[in-house]
């Protein structure tokens, strides 16, 4: 890791928002992916700053991915979302997309909530339900920590909890009354862009798997050793390449975020209610 993405840098770039948004120690604050932004749109009293005024922020390029960050109320409560992430396949380091996280802590945050659109790999997934990760496995050949300890860092995060087990159940319970689908399981992070071949697959379904994708495991990585309480949700956009006989686009996965919005924002109001 240099500097460029450190630290330092964050609290640089926190301090830019702070003036604009106005916004300090959020209850929770969000990074959302490919399609599931809508929760920006329901925040009340909302303050907007495109990813391209905060200093140092990286881009992002992916439809879908809105690049804009939002303050606003959500239940009654302060939070921050982040709608659009960047990616590793856009050519960027694990440091620089896990950049985000570390200005949300720098801004205070100690609730991280992550979402991915991912592919089902276990059978009984379909298109549109969710799941709540558990644990991940990291296939992205990169760690966000590579590189000179930063200031607040663990050197050495424990990771056997990586996603709190409180806010995973407060999910848990929250749904069945939401008339939402959600699952529990393993997410695995691969680099991307390209999909994933029958066999890529088969190798991940043999090592463990429920789902996959190619974001959210570096920005959870940095959380953690920075101390923050994490969880995450996979919108299952499609079933994984290889057990369906259709192909894998990702029009299809914006299809599918799209129309699972709703429930998303539903289950996103009950995890803040519950903080």
């Amino acid at each position: 890791m240099t500097d460029q993405y450190g630290a330092q840098a964050a609290k640089t770039a926190a301090n830019a928002m702070r003036d604009k948004l106005q916004v300090e120690s959020p209850i929770m604050a969000m990074i959302l992916g490919s399609g599931l932004g809508k929760v920006a749109a329901s925040l009340e009293s909302p303050r907007k700053m495109s990813y391209g005024d905060i200093p140092g922020f990286p881009k992002v390029s992916v439809v879908g991915h809105a690049g804009e960050a939002t303050a606003g109320k959500l239940e009654g409560r302060e939070v921050l979302v982040f709608s659009g992430r960047p990616h590793m396949y856009e050519g960027n380091p694990a440091a620089m997309v896990a950049f985000p996280v570390r200005v949300l802590h720098a801004l205070g945050a100690k609730v991280l909530f992550l979402s991915n659109a991912a592919g089902g790999i276990r059978r009984s997934y379909r298109a549109g339900d969710m799941m709540v990760l558990e644990d991940h496995i990291n296939l992205m050949n990169q760690n966000p920590l590579t590189g000179p300890l930063q200031d607040g860092d663990d050197r050495f995060p424990d990771m056997s909890e990586a996603y709190d087990a409180l806010l995973r159940k407060v999910m848990r319970e929250a749904a069945p009354e939401l008339g939402v689908t959600l699952h529990e399981g393993v997410y695995a992070g691969l680099s991307g862009p390209s999909y994933e071949t029958r066999a890529e697959i088969r190798m991940l379904e043999r090592l463990g798997a429920d789902a996959v994708g190619m974001s959210t495991v570096p920005e959870v990585i940095v959380a953690r050793a920075l101390g923050m309480r994490v969880a995450a949700v996979s919108c299952i956009a499609n079933v994984a390449s290889g057990l369906s006989n259709s192909p894998v686009s990702h029009s299809e996965v914006l299809d599918t975020t799209g129309r699972v919005s709703e429930e998303f924002v539903k289950l996103i109001r009950a995890l803040v209610r519950a903080l």
